[in-house]
């Protein structure tokens, strides 16, 4: 690989992300879909706390994870990257600028006034520096089952739902 494809390989990593509201992180168990923050040339998470993202299992400070961008129009998968963990210690300078960012994205947090507090008291934010990164596609789907979740609906929907989405649809 020349120089100039390492540099490539580097912009299309740093632009996918940016763009991309997801990426899926993989650690030692199975990928997980994280909302994140490119910051100062690596993504940025926080979870692991409640209210928050679940984060991988695995994702601990010295260790590597394996980073998929998706299309942000299409969905598809853009490029994969291998990525250094780094954990941010709370109130250090890198977690305090990390968190302002992350601040900015996080949406419809139950306590925004003092979410950087819980943050720095009951979650982790990482830091995943890209490393080696890929844009061959892989042979198999990558299909997997749904992770586990306490998401549920709030009720089923009526009966008459179809029925009245189809009449709407006649009168156009």
């Amino acid at each position: 690989m020349t120089a100039a494809d390492v540099l490539l390989a580097r912009a299309l990593v740093e632009e996918a992300t940016k763009k991309s509201g997801l990426i899926w992180v993989r650690g030692t168990g199975p990928s997980r879909a994280l909302w994140h923050v490119w910051h100062e040339g690596a993504a940025v998470l926080v979870g692991d706390g409640p209210g928050e993202q679940p984060l991988p299992a695995g994702l601990d400070a010295g260790s590597a994870a394996e980073v998929t961008v998706r299309s942000k129009d299409k969905g598809g998968r853009l490029v994969a990257w291998t990525a250094a963990v780094t954990v941010l210690e709370p109130h250090s300078e890198e977690w305090a600028a990390a968190v302002g960012e992350l601040k900015g994205k996080r949406l419809n947090a139950p306590d925004a006034e003092r979410m950087t507090e819980r943050w720095a008291r009951e979650c982790r934010v990482l830091r995943l520096t890209p490393g080696a990164s890929s844009t061959d596609l892989p042979d198999s789907s990558l299909a997997a089952r749904p992770l586990p979740t306490g998401a549920t609906t709030r009720r089923t929907a009526p009966a008459a739902l179809p029925r009245l989405l189809l009449k709407r649809r006649g009168k156009r």
